[in-house]
């Protein structure tokens, strides 16, 4: 199970689980935030077989969009290669150069916030692999990565609900509705047909 609570929604959003350890050649780890302990607890889970998975890891890690930094966990461990980057920005320029080597039989992992998932997903998928054989667990940071369905703009890190497009400025509402393809959910103009009418902005996503 997830370790944040979703409620239920649409068919087009995501569902997380818990990072299960797999047999593989390599074993590629992206994380930020508190996806450090899902990364620690994934491999707890390994139990004997720990040692010889983390001779053939690489784990790329950046701290959380509220800050949250637990490199410390990742260091702990004792990884072939890990890398700690200041942004998700940095860790997918990184992330490109180690998928130019990855070899058949690569496991694949993420966790943490679904900013930083969803746009490792997206560019691992780029690769051939298909998200099914992706694992992903949701730790930390509820904050979207937001798409103006009007403009096509952008938004990252969006905690309210509705917000202003930062791209065109239209109050858009978030749906739940998400696209791999762009790794971002979609917010339409919540006040198309009456101008102006606009509820109060809800933080729903810290």
């Amino acid at each position: 199970m997830t370790k944040t609570p979703f409620p239920p929604a649409i068919k087009s959003r995501p569902v997380y689980g818990e990072l299960a350890p797999r047999p593989g050649t390599a074993h590629l780890i992206v994380a930020d935030g508190e996806g450090a302990e899902a990364v620690r607890d994934l491999f707890a889970r390994a139990g004997t077989d720990a040692a010889a998975m983390l001779a053939k890891s690489h784990i790329l890690y950046t701290p959380g969009p509220n800050g949250t930094d637990q490199w410390a966990l990742i260091g702990a461990l004792g990884a072939a290669q890990a890398q700690r980057t200041p942004s998700i920005p940095t860790l997918l320029l990184r992330l490109a150069r180690v998928l130019l080597d990855a070899r058949a039989g690569t496991q694949v992992y993420l966790a943490g916030s679904e900013p930083l998932m969803g746009q490792a997903e997206r560019d691992i998928m780029a690769t051939g692999l298909p998200h099914a054989d992706i694992q992903k667990e949701h730790r930390g940071s509820t904050v979207r990565r937001v798409q103006c369905v009007h403009c096509k703009g952008i938004t990252e890190n969006v905690r309210t609900d509705p917000f202003v497009c930062s791209h065109c400025g239209l109050n858009l509402f978030v749906r739940d509705h998400y696209s791999r393809r762009i790794a971002a959910f979609q917010g339409v103009c919540i006040d198309a047909e009456d101008p102006g009418k606009v509820p109060a902005s809800v933080e729903r996503f810290q």
